[in-house]
């Protein structure tokens, strides 16, 4: 069939896949360097207890099958090993099924850890490195040029993306209407970057301008997606470029990159790095690239109807295997930019005068200053939750307190996600408690004189005074 195929976006398809590959590795390199602490065996959700009471039909994952914090390590370890040959070129190299199964490799793989994983991995980029990657699997090799079906599916990703984070914007909070949002977005954003402050300085003017670029980029070109060329390679690269302003501005994990990735497989390059003659592809190929549209096409009638609904959802997966997703981001903006700070104390008896040292995280802010650093595309998973935490309690409910014991207990597992420990672990604190702060950016007068790039004032106490009479 000759409509099956396009050359023209065979350099497109080779910039997507090793840009796919390396948002891959830092997904399972984050897993690897985390879980012990999240999820393993005496981590704060541990995944046996999770798979005890939740059926493989809903989570199909291989740690429903068997688990250990040592056959976690060799999944994550794997994915990386996986993707560092994708990066490489690997799939290349190998048949076009030998390429096939080779790219559902870190999918499956992802796929289990995303599935048990859950507070930590309940986030929008998880579903969309999920979806993307399994579309990477069917996109083939240099044995056959890019397949049409294939690559409209990525830009009907690409459509939901940002249409729907546009979407839930315009029917969220009154301020992205008003095109004020950006007033507080970049101090009250979950994780700023080191650019984050000067972003939120710039005029007033400026941050209409960019809401207002937002919602042009978010609601009027994805349409332009499914026009003809070079209007729908215009528009992936006005996105793009949108993306990377975004990535200047802050850190969300992959999520920008990933975005990044799925438009640039809508871009044009023409004949550049094309064979003359692209090799014809198989019939099995093709009949199971249609076969596949197909059923994704079908699952997309849900996720196409979230889009037009008024009670629109974002993030969230309408099936196990997290193929057709519902996207969105930041459908309500905090106006004040609160932070829960932990510390411990080694007094046996907490007293006034007790002396109460502070941890430190990461990339969350703490230390007045410390100045951002930027992190993204690497997910720090426990500083997002902590800002969550700040927001209500209720977001940390069933993790917080096992943190805290954690603490207690000088958990090398857990201090190993931290900056600054004030307590060695064979001398954790006697006691922990948490207290909320409000935190805003300096001024620049306030910068000068103090160095400080964060000013801050007590709220209220987040967690009294807590410890544990006997270790875990």
């Amino acid at each position: 069939m000759e409509w099956f195929t396009a050359d023209q976006y065979w350099l497109g398809r080779l910039v997507f896949q090793r840009a796919l590959a390396a948002v891959y590795l830092v997904a399972f390199l984050g897993a690897a360097l985390q879980f012990r602490a999240l999820i393993g065996e005496r981590g704060m959700l541990p995944v046996p207890r999770y798979v005890e009471g939740v059926p493989f039909r809903r989570a199909p994952s291989l740690f429903q099958l068997h688990y250990s914090d040592r056959f976690f390590a060799l999944v994550a370890w794997t994915g990386c090993a996986c993707a560092l040959a994708l990066l490489a070129g690997a799939d290349g190299l190998l048949p076009l099924w030998g390429g096939m199964l080779l790219w559902a490799v870190p999918w499956g793989l992802y796929l289990s850890i995303v599935n048990v994983g859950q507070t930590w991995y309940g986030f929008g980029w998880e579903s969309l490195l999920l979806e993307v990657g399994f579309l990477a699997v069917f996109l083939g090799n240099d044995e056959t040029a890019p397949p049409v079906l294939v690559l409209f599916l990525l830009r009907w990703v690409l459509f939901r993306v940002e249409f729907g984070a546009g979407l839930i914007k315009m029917r969220g909070d009154a301020c992205w209407r008003e095109l004020t949002c950006l007033y507080f977005h970049h101090e009250t954003q979950p994780m700023p970057g080191p650019l984050s402050w000067f972003f939120h300085h710039l005029p007033k003017r400026v941050h209409r301008m960019e809401v207002a670029a937002n919602h042009f980029t978010q609601l009027v070109v994805p349409v332009l997606l499914f026009t003809p060329q070079p209007i729908a390679t215009a528009a992936a690269c006005l996105m793009i470029a949108t993306q990377l302003w975004l990535v200047l501005s802050g850190n969300f994990s992959w999520l920008n990159w990933m975005t990044i990735v799925v438009a640039v497989s809508v871009v044009d390059f023409g004949s550049a790095g094309a064979p003359s003659r692209s090799p014809a592809p198989p019939l099995w190929y093709e009949v199971v690239v249609i076969a596949v549209t197909a059923l994704l096409l079908g699952l997309s009638y849900r996720p196409a109807r979230n889009l037009f609904s008024r009670r629109q959802i974002m993030n969230y997966s309408f099936d196990p295997l997290h193929l057709v997703n519902a996207y969105g981001a930041f459908g309500s903006v905090s106006r004040v930019r609160q932070e829960v700070v932990i510390e411990g104390t080694a007094d046996a008896t907490p007293r006034k005068e007790s002396e109460w040292r502070e941890y430190e995280f990461k990339g969350k802010p703490g230390d007045v200053r410390r100045w951002p650093r930027q992190f993204a595309p690497y997910h720090l998973r426990l500083d997002w939750m902590m800002w969550f935490a700040a927001l209500s309690p209720a977001y940390a409910r069933t993790w917080f307190g096992p943190l805290v014991e954690r603490l207690l207990d000088g958990d090398r597992d857990t201090l190993r996600l931290l900056r600054h420990v004030p307590f060695p672990p064979d001398a954790p604190p006697a006691y922990i408690r948490a207290r909320l702060y409000r935190y805003r950016y300096t001024t620049w007068r306030e910068l000068r004189e103090t160095g400080a790039c964060w000013e801050r004032t007590y709220v209220r106490e987040f967690l009294p005074p807590t410890r544990v009479d006997s270790p875990r």
